[in-house]
């Protein structure tokens, strides 16, 4: 199902919407945020398997940018809505990164793939589809400035992008349901907005010098399995700015001591999406680079999708919850930089979710025991244990250790709060809080 086809972006700063009297059916917010009402026969449609699939082509914008899809929720029956409009919610589906790309050059077009299989329970929710028409949205803002310049044809010219989305579901169509429970969290705010997470704006953190934000939501009623879809990427092109450093980023629940997934962006290596990134470029550069060299630097690809986080929470009961999200060794050099978040809750009031969906299932269970005995910690775990470090809260690394990790002395260490990682022989990542009084 086809629901974007080769639309056109402009100027995302451009407050004239070009291309808003073409009869093709796209309702246009921005120049950077176009949406397309799904009928019922197309939600009818999708069965238990679901990949969603973006095809960027590169017009005059040679620059790597945000982009993303959403689907907004618009009470029923409205053959138009506005961004802000009222009763008007949207969660994000997928997020990428455009590459650098000369519209002359081969490729000239690039592909985007998620797999959504949990979306299906939503498009089959009898509640929600009587209470909301739902809309796809495309969001992709872009500047045609450097092009005009740089790439022949481009001067004068301020279309930057253009954009397809389809999906890809398998037969037969699922039943109807009205198990499905979905509660928008966060929402990323635009680029032309920003200040989403970060430790230096009041409306980005819990508190100004620490780059964490907690965020809450309300279960009306107890689920059977639930999850959280989280999706972040770190921006700042500063010098020492954010996109250049991987940071440990720790999520909580329900003000838990224990985080429900640990995780550093950033793929092994960029190379696979060099081909893509057909501009000179910073990024890039003329040689191939090694897998370390790129993990130095490298938070994300330009031409590589942003992962959806799928934090697994099993059954939960209803009532008030609470999601954390910490980045402690953050620093945002000359107050610049962004952590765009966006995140929504999903349950099923009956049965389970797919164990395959997303790229990281995470369940809340202890890999690492940790017990105390003086200044001593003492790690035990099924798996063997590589590596330990010891963070500050402020995020300054203070231990790191490849020998003897089943034993750590604290000796030395002073009064406060300490973020243990502990590094097991089948890829995971165990995260402890350690408390000295």
């Amino acid at each position: 199902m086809t629901f974007f086809d080769d639309v056109v972006f402009y100027d995302g700063y451009n407050e004239t919407i070009f291309g808003a009297d073409e009869n093709d059916g796209v309702l246009r917010h921005r120049n950077s945020l176009y949406a397309v009402k799904m009928t019922d026969e197309q939600l009818d449609a999708f069965g238990e398997t679901t990949e969603m699939n973006v095809t960027i082509r590169p017009l005059c914008d040679n620059y790597d940018r945000i982009g993303n899809i959403n689907l907004a929720f618009v009470p029923k029956g409205q053959d138009s809505y506005t961004i802000d409009g009222e009763g008007v919610e949207r969660i994000e589906l997928g997020r990428f990164i455009t590459p650098f790309m000369n519209y002359h050059k081969l490729p000239n077009r690039v592909q985007y793939s998620f797999q959504v299989d949990y979306l299906t329970h939503l498009f089959h929710d009898t509640a929600m589809r009587e209470k909301y028409d739902f809309w796809l949205e495309f969001e992709l803002f872009g500047m045609p400035y450097s092009a005009n310049t740089q790439i022949a044809g481009c001067a004068d010219r301020n279309d930057i992008f253009s954009g397809t989305l389809e999906f890809v579901t398998s037969e037969p169509a699922m039943a109807s349901n009205d198990d499905n429970v979905l509660i928008p969290i966060v929402m990323k705010k635009p680029e032309y907005q920003g200040n989403n997470l970060n430790n230096y704006n009041s409306a980005a953190t819990d508190e100004i010098g620490k780059t964490e934000k907690t965020f809450f939501f309300t279960l009306a009623s107890d689920v059977n399995d639930a999850q959280i879809v989280l999706i972040t990427s770190n921006h700042g092109a500063n010098a020492n700015g954010e996109e250049y450093n991987r940071r440990w980023h720790y999520v909580y629940m329900d003000g838990s001591e224990e985080p429900v997934l640990t995780y550093k962006p950033g793929r092994e290596s960029c190379e696979p999406f060099r081909k893509y990134n057909t501009q000179a470029n910073g990024i890039y550069g003329n040689l191939k680079m090694s897998d370390e060299e790129w993990q130095s630097f490298s938070n994300w690809c330009p031409g590589d999708v942003i992962d959806n986080r799928i934090i697994r929470l099993g059954a939960m009961k209803a009532g008030e919850h609470s999601v954390k999200i910490s980045v402690p060794e953050a620093v945002f050099p000359e107050q610049q930089g962004d952590i765009p978040v966006s995140m929504f809750f999903q349950g099923l009031k009956t049965g389970k979710f797919k164990e395959d969906a997303g790229i990281s299932s995470i369940v809340r269970e202890p890999f690492v025991k940790v017990s105390y005995s003086g200044d001593l910690i003492e790690l035990s775990s099924e798996q063997e244990i590589l590596e330990v470090e010891i963070y500050s809260i402020s995020g300054n690394c203070i231990y790191r250790s490849f020998d003897n990790c089943n034993v750590i002395s604290l000796t030395g260490m002073g009064k406060g709060i300490y973020l243990l990682n502990a590094y097991l022989d089948n890829d995971v990542i165990a995260t402890h809080k350690i408390v000295r009084n």
